[in-house]
C-alpha cells in the first residue's frame, strides 16, 4: 500500500518537477500533429478500449479518427499545424477515460460475481 502511494505521488505532476516537465513535453507534442492523449489508446491493444470506443457517440469516433488521419497526415510529410491551429488545440481533455473507467468496473464486477466475461478474445 505504501510503495502504491509513493508511486503516485512520484507520478503527480503537481508534486514532482520532473512529472510536470514530461506532462508539458507529451502536450507540446500532441499539439504539433492536433492530437488528444487518448488519441493515443489502441483498441488492437485490449478489449476493454476497444468496448469504451464502441460505446462512444459516433461523432466522437469520427472527430478522433480525423485527428489520427490528419496527424498521420502531417508526419508522413514532415510538417505540424499552423501555429494558430496549434495553440487552439487541448491535448489533455479526455472523452474515452470516464468510458473505460466504467468498462473496466462492468468486468470487475461480473467477475466478482462470477459471470463470464461479455467479450472473449478470439483468433481471426
Amino acid at each position: 500500500m505504501a510503495s502504491s502511494q509513493l508511486v503516485k505521488a512520484i507520478l503527480n505532476p503537481k508534486k514532482n518537477w520532473f512529472a510536470a516537465l514530461h506532462k508539458k513535453t507529451i502536450a507540446n507534442r500532441l499539439r504539433k500533429y492536433g492530437l488528444r492523449y487518448d488519441d493515443l489508446f489502441d483498441p488492437m491493444e485490449s478489449l476493454d478500449i476497444k468496448e469504451a470506443l464502441a460505446r462512444l457517440p459516433r461523432e466522437i469516433i469520427d472527430a478522433r479518427n480525423q485527428r489520427i488521419l490528419r496527424a498521420m497526415d502531417l508526419s508522413m510529410k514532415h510538417e505540424y499545424l499552423p501555429k494558430d491551429l496549434e495553440a487552439q488545440q487541448t491535448p489533455f481533455r479526455s472523452y474515452l477515460t470516464d468510458m473505460l473507467a466504467l468498462v473496466e468496473r462492468e468486468k470487475a464486477e461480473r467477475a466478482a460475481l462470477g459471470a463470464l466475461p461479455l467479450q472473449q478474445r478470439t483468433l481471426p
